[in-house]
Protein backbone atom coordinates (compact mmCIF):
# COMPACT_ATOMS: atom_id res chain seq x y z
CA UNK A 1 0.00 0.00 0.00
CA UNK A 2 1.28 3.07 -1.22
CA UNK A 3 2.35 6.11 1.42
CA UNK A 4 -0.61 9.02 1.53
CA UNK A 5 0.73 12.58 1.52
CA UNK A 6 -0.27 15.24 3.47
CA UNK A 7 1.34 18.46 2.84
CA UNK A 8 4.04 18.66 5.32
CA UNK A 9 3.22 15.40 6.58
CA UNK A 10 3.81 11.62 5.95
CA UNK A 11 1.68 8.66 7.49
CA UNK A 12 3.45 4.81 7.12
CA UNK A 13 1.04 2.67 6.99
CA UNK A 14 1.49 0.11 10.15
CA UNK A 15 1.32 -3.97 10.31
CA UNK A 16 -1.90 -4.94 12.81
CA UNK A 17 0.98 -6.05 15.27
CA UNK A 18 2.14 -2.32 15.73
CA UNK A 19 -1.42 -1.00 15.56
CA UNK A 20 -2.34 -3.17 18.38
CA UNK A 21 0.32 -1.93 21.05
CA UNK A 22 -0.10 1.52 19.45
CA UNK A 23 -3.75 1.63 20.80
CA UNK A 24 -3.00 0.10 23.93
CA UNK A 25 -0.10 2.46 24.38
CA UNK A 26 -2.45 5.25 23.94
CA UNK A 27 -5.30 3.55 26.25
CA UNK A 28 -2.75 3.53 28.75
CA UNK A 29 -1.94 7.01 28.28
CA UNK A 30 -5.59 7.97 28.41
CA UNK A 31 -6.16 6.05 32.06
CA UNK A 32 -3.21 7.69 33.46
CA UNK A 33 -4.45 11.32 32.30
CA UNK A 34 -7.97 10.48 33.45
CA UNK A 35 -6.91 9.44 36.73
CA UNK A 36 -5.01 12.86 37.05
CA UNK A 37 -7.95 14.63 35.78
CA UNK A 38 -9.53 12.83 39.04
CA UNK A 39 -7.30 13.82 41.44
CA UNK A 40 -7.56 17.02 40.38
CA UNK A 41 -11.36 17.82 40.51
CA UNK A 42 -11.44 16.16 44.15
CA UNK A 43 -8.59 18.57 45.35
CA UNK A 44 -11.32 21.60 43.45
CA UNK A 45 -14.38 20.12 45.19
CA UNK A 46 -13.40 19.35 48.78
CA UNK A 47 -12.34 22.71 49.35
CA UNK A 48 -15.65 24.13 47.51
CA UNK A 49 -17.86 21.15 49.84
CA UNK A 50 -16.20 23.02 53.09
CA UNK A 51 -16.92 26.35 51.43
CA UNK A 52 -20.68 25.35 51.18
CA UNK A 53 -21.25 24.03 54.52
CA UNK A 54 -19.96 27.03 56.05
CA UNK A 55 -22.21 29.40 53.92
CA UNK A 56 -25.40 27.43 54.31
CA UNK A 57 -24.88 27.74 57.81
CA UNK A 58 -25.24 31.71 57.65
CA UNK A 59 -28.63 31.16 55.95
CA UNK A 60 -30.72 34.07 56.25
CA UNK A 61 -28.59 36.40 58.86
CA UNK A 62 -30.53 38.67 60.74
CA UNK A 63 -33.66 37.12 60.71
CA UNK A 64 -33.88 36.32 64.88
CA UNK A 65 -34.42 38.90 66.94
CA UNK A 66 -34.58 41.62 64.27
CA UNK A 67 -38.07 42.89 65.12
CA UNK A 68 -36.67 46.45 66.83
CA UNK A 69 -37.32 49.58 64.48
CA UNK A 70 -34.86 51.76 65.08
CA UNK A 71 -35.82 54.41 61.94
CA UNK A 72 -32.67 53.71 60.68
CA UNK A 73 -30.59 55.18 63.78
CA UNK A 74 -28.45 52.67 66.14
CA UNK A 75 -30.35 52.01 69.49
CA UNK A 76 -30.40 55.24 71.11
CA UNK A 77 -29.70 57.38 68.79
CA UNK A 78 -31.79 59.78 66.20
CA UNK A 79 -33.74 59.15 63.12
CA UNK A 80 -32.68 59.81 59.49
CA UNK A 81 -32.74 63.08 58.32
CA UNK A 82 -33.64 62.65 54.75
CA UNK A 83 -32.91 60.77 51.57
CA UNK A 84 -30.69 58.77 49.83
CA UNK A 85 -28.82 56.02 51.97
CA UNK A 86 -26.84 57.94 54.37
CA UNK A 87 -29.89 56.87 56.48
CA UNK A 88 -29.25 53.51 55.42
CA UNK A 89 -30.27 50.98 58.16
CA UNK A 90 -28.06 48.52 59.50
CA UNK A 91 -30.05 45.72 59.11
CA UNK A 92 -29.48 41.86 58.10
CA UNK A 93 -26.43 40.80 56.00
CA UNK A 94 -26.93 40.42 52.73
CA UNK A 95 -27.75 36.58 51.46
CA UNK A 96 -25.60 36.38 48.98
CA UNK A 97 -24.46 32.94 46.74
CA UNK A 98 -21.78 32.30 43.92
CA UNK A 99 -19.10 34.37 46.01
CA UNK A 100 -21.05 37.29 46.65
CA UNK A 101 -22.56 37.43 42.11
CA UNK A 102 -25.93 36.45 43.30
CA UNK A 103 -28.18 38.26 45.77
CA UNK A 104 -31.33 36.89 47.61
CA UNK A 105 -33.91 39.75 47.37
CA UNK A 106 -36.57 37.42 48.98
CA UNK A 107 -38.21 37.94 52.54
CA UNK A 108 -38.20 34.12 54.18
CA UNK A 109 -42.01 32.80 55.29
CA UNK A 110 -41.70 33.36 58.81
CA UNK A 111 -45.03 32.55 60.78
CA UNK A 112 -44.06 36.11 62.64
CA UNK A 113 -43.77 37.82 59.16
CA UNK A 114 -46.22 41.05 58.95
CA UNK A 115 -49.81 40.67 58.31
CA UNK A 116 -51.15 43.57 55.77
CA UNK A 117 -54.11 45.09 58.06
CA UNK A 118 -55.61 44.77 61.24
CA UNK A 119 -57.46 41.55 61.06
CA UNK A 120 -55.63 39.88 58.20
CA UNK A 121 -54.33 36.29 58.06
CA UNK A 122 -51.31 35.86 59.97
CA UNK A 123 -49.05 33.34 58.57
CA UNK A 124 -47.89 31.53 56.51
CA UNK A 125 -48.94 28.48 58.48
CA UNK A 126 -46.87 25.41 57.58
CA UNK A 127 -47.67 22.32 59.83
CA UNK A 128 -46.80 18.42 59.26
CA UNK A 129 -49.75 17.03 58.03
CA UNK A 130 -47.97 13.66 58.77
CA UNK A 131 -44.55 13.30 60.81
CA UNK A 132 -41.91 10.80 61.09
CA UNK A 133 -41.67 11.71 64.51
CA UNK A 134 -44.91 10.41 64.87
CA UNK A 135 -44.44 7.35 63.21
CA UNK A 136 -44.90 7.88 59.70
CA UNK A 137 -42.78 6.66 56.90
CA UNK A 138 -42.89 10.24 55.63
CA UNK A 139 -42.21 13.96 56.84
CA UNK A 140 -45.72 16.07 54.72
CA UNK A 141 -46.06 19.46 55.25
CA UNK A 142 -49.22 21.45 54.56
CA UNK A 143 -48.52 25.04 53.54
CA UNK A 144 -51.75 27.94 54.45
CA UNK A 145 -51.30 31.62 53.63
CA UNK A 146 -53.21 34.89 51.74
CA UNK A 147 -51.60 34.89 48.21
CA UNK A 148 -50.32 39.00 48.71
CA UNK A 149 -48.35 38.02 51.67
CA UNK A 150 -44.64 38.57 52.22
CA UNK A 151 -42.15 38.73 49.02
CA UNK A 152 -45.04 38.43 46.52
CA UNK A 153 -46.43 39.47 42.86
CA UNK A 154 -49.75 41.51 42.05
CA UNK A 155 -51.47 40.29 38.56
CA UNK A 156 -53.33 43.35 36.80
CA UNK A 157 -56.80 41.32 37.52
CA UNK A 158 -55.85 42.10 41.70
CA UNK A 159 -57.64 45.62 41.31
CA UNK A 160 -59.42 45.44 37.75
CA UNK A 161 -62.17 43.29 37.50
CA UNK A 162 -62.51 43.08 33.79
CA UNK A 163 -58.56 41.98 33.47
CA UNK A 164 -59.76 39.08 36.52
CA UNK A 165 -62.58 38.32 34.24
CA UNK A 166 -60.34 37.84 31.21
CA UNK A 167 -58.16 35.35 33.02
CA UNK A 168 -55.13 37.66 33.44
CA UNK A 169 -53.84 35.53 36.60
CA UNK A 170 -50.09 35.22 37.94
CA UNK A 171 -49.83 32.12 35.19
CA UNK A 172 -50.32 34.61 32.45
CA UNK A 173 -47.67 36.96 33.84
CA UNK A 174 -45.09 37.80 31.32
CA UNK A 175 -41.56 35.92 32.18
CA UNK A 176 -40.07 38.53 29.73
CA UNK A 177 -41.02 41.52 32.17
CA UNK A 178 -40.15 39.41 35.75
CA UNK A 179 -36.58 38.91 34.41
CA UNK A 180 -34.00 41.30 33.03
CA UNK A 181 -32.04 44.61 33.47
CA UNK A 182 -33.39 46.11 36.59
CA UNK A 183 -32.60 49.51 38.25
CA UNK A 184 -32.42 49.73 42.40
CA UNK A 185 -33.15 53.25 43.37
CA UNK A 186 -33.27 55.01 46.63
CA UNK A 187 -36.40 57.14 46.96
CA UNK A 188 -36.35 60.47 48.64
CA UNK A 189 -36.95 59.84 52.61
CA UNK A 190 -39.09 62.61 53.65
CA UNK A 191 -42.07 61.86 51.63
CA UNK A 192 -44.26 59.08 49.47
CA UNK A 193 -43.52 58.67 46.21
CA UNK A 194 -45.31 61.21 44.61
CA UNK A 195 -45.45 62.53 40.75
CA UNK A 196 -42.35 65.00 42.07
CA UNK A 197 -40.73 62.34 43.69
CA UNK A 198 -40.67 60.58 40.56
CA UNK A 199 -39.66 63.08 38.62
CA UNK A 200 -36.42 63.91 40.56
CA UNK A 201 -35.41 60.41 40.36
CA UNK A 202 -34.51 61.11 36.47
CA UNK A 203 -35.03 57.67 35.37
CA UNK A 204 -33.65 57.27 32.20
CA UNK A 205 -36.39 56.29 28.69
CA UNK A 206 -35.70 52.59 28.11
CA UNK A 207 -35.85 51.03 31.91
CA UNK A 208 -38.43 48.38 31.90
CA UNK A 209 -37.56 47.28 35.53
CA UNK A 210 -37.39 49.52 38.57
CA UNK A 211 -36.86 48.58 42.37
CA UNK A 212 -37.79 51.31 44.71
CA UNK A 213 -36.14 51.17 48.30
CA UNK A 214 -38.00 53.99 50.88
CA UNK A 215 -38.10 54.54 54.25
CA UNK A 216 -39.77 51.05 54.86
CA UNK A 217 -36.18 49.59 54.82
CA UNK A 218 -34.76 52.22 57.09
CA UNK A 219 -37.46 51.80 59.54
CA UNK A 220 -37.49 47.95 59.15
CA UNK A 221 -40.79 47.38 58.58
CA UNK A 222 -40.67 43.52 57.28
CA UNK A 223 -38.76 42.73 60.30
CA UNK A 224 -41.83 43.47 62.66
CA UNK A 225 -44.28 41.42 63.43
CA UNK A 226 -47.15 43.58 63.08
CA UNK A 227 -48.28 45.25 60.28
CA UNK A 228 -47.94 49.29 59.92
CA UNK A 229 -50.09 51.22 58.00
CA UNK A 230 -47.66 54.06 58.33
CA UNK A 231 -45.64 52.94 54.96
CA UNK A 232 -44.11 54.50 52.67
CA UNK A 233 -45.50 53.95 48.98
CA UNK A 234 -47.05 54.93 45.91
CA UNK A 235 -49.60 58.18 45.64
CA UNK A 236 -52.07 57.99 43.11
CA UNK A 237 -50.61 60.73 41.20
CA UNK A 238 -47.24 58.94 41.25
CA UNK A 239 -48.18 55.76 39.65
CA UNK A 240 -50.22 57.74 36.39
CA UNK A 241 -46.66 59.75 36.32
CA UNK A 242 -44.89 56.45 36.00
CA UNK A 243 -47.25 55.29 33.85
CA UNK A 244 -47.50 58.21 31.76
CA UNK A 245 -44.04 59.23 31.27
CA UNK A 246 -41.79 55.91 31.73
CA UNK A 247 -41.26 53.05 29.94
CA UNK A 248 -41.36 50.64 33.44
CA UNK A 249 -43.17 47.85 33.47
CA UNK A 250 -42.07 45.86 37.02
CA UNK A 251 -42.28 47.73 40.03
CA UNK A 252 -40.77 46.70 43.10
CA UNK A 253 -41.12 47.89 46.61
CA UNK A 254 -39.75 47.22 49.79
CA UNK A 255 -43.11 46.58 51.82
CA UNK A 256 -46.53 44.31 51.45
CA UNK A 257 -47.88 47.19 49.53
CA UNK A 258 -46.43 49.27 46.32
CA UNK A 259 -49.57 51.78 47.14
CA UNK A 260 -49.40 54.32 50.36
CA UNK A 261 -52.03 53.62 52.59
CA UNK A 262 -54.35 56.41 51.70
CA UNK A 263 -53.80 55.71 48.11
CA UNK A 264 -54.44 51.83 48.92
CA UNK A 265 -56.81 51.84 45.75
CA UNK A 266 -56.39 54.62 43.48
CA UNK A 267 -52.74 53.93 42.75
CA UNK A 268 -53.15 50.09 42.31
CA UNK A 269 -56.17 51.07 39.71
CA UNK A 270 -53.43 53.68 38.23
CA UNK A 271 -51.15 51.22 37.20
CA UNK A 272 -53.80 48.19 36.14
CA UNK A 273 -55.33 50.67 33.54
CA UNK A 274 -53.65 48.25 31.50
CA UNK A 275 -52.57 44.90 31.75
CA UNK A 276 -48.63 45.46 30.99
CA UNK A 277 -47.35 46.41 34.50
CA UNK A 278 -46.61 44.09 37.40
CA UNK A 279 -46.42 44.82 40.82
CA UNK A 280 -43.34 42.81 43.01
CA UNK A 281 -43.92 43.86 46.65
CA UNK A 282 -42.17 43.05 49.87
CA UNK A 283 -38.33 43.00 48.54
CA UNK A 284 -36.19 42.22 50.80
CA UNK A 285 -33.49 45.58 50.00
CA UNK A 286 -31.46 46.03 53.42
CA UNK A 287 -27.84 46.80 52.31
CA UNK A 288 -28.18 46.22 48.79
CA UNK A 289 -25.86 48.63 46.99
CA UNK A 290 -28.04 50.54 44.51
CA UNK A 291 -27.38 50.24 40.84
CA UNK A 292 -27.86 48.04 37.60
CA UNK A 293 -28.32 44.28 38.17
CA UNK A 294 -30.11 41.48 36.09
CA UNK A 295 -32.88 40.25 37.88
CA UNK A 296 -34.59 36.80 37.88
CA UNK A 297 -38.31 36.80 39.74
CA UNK A 298 -40.48 33.32 39.45
CA UNK A 299 -44.32 33.55 40.57
CA UNK A 300 -45.89 29.93 41.32
CA UNK A 301 -48.00 28.68 38.77
CA UNK A 302 -51.70 29.26 40.76
CA UNK A 303 -54.44 29.65 38.23
CA UNK A 304 -56.94 31.94 38.71
CA UNK A 305 -55.10 33.68 41.41
CA UNK A 306 -54.15 37.37 41.08
CA UNK A 307 -51.57 37.20 43.35
CA UNK A 308 -48.29 34.93 44.79
CA UNK A 309 -45.33 34.32 46.83
CA UNK A 310 -42.40 34.98 44.84
CA UNK A 311 -38.75 34.61 44.56
CA UNK A 312 -36.90 37.14 43.77
CA UNK A 313 -32.56 37.42 43.24
CA UNK A 314 -30.18 40.30 41.74
CA UNK A 315 -27.34 39.35 40.09
CA UNK A 316 -24.48 41.64 40.01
Amino acid sequence: MPEQQFPGTTITPHSPESTESSVSARRSKSAAMAAAALTLLLLVLLPARHALATAAGDAHPGYAGAEADTCGAAPGGSPPSGGGAAGRRHGPALEEYGGGRIVDITHAYRPSMPAFAPGATVGPLVRLKASMEDGSEYNLSELRMECHMGTHVDAPGHMNQAHFAAGLDVDTLDLDVLNGPALLVDVPRHTNITAESMKSLNIPKGVRRVLFRTLNTDRGLMWKAAGDMSYVGFTEDGAQWLVDNTDIKLVGIDYISVAAFDHLISAHVAFFKNADIILVEALKLDNVKTGLYTLHCLPLRLVGSEGSPIRCILIK
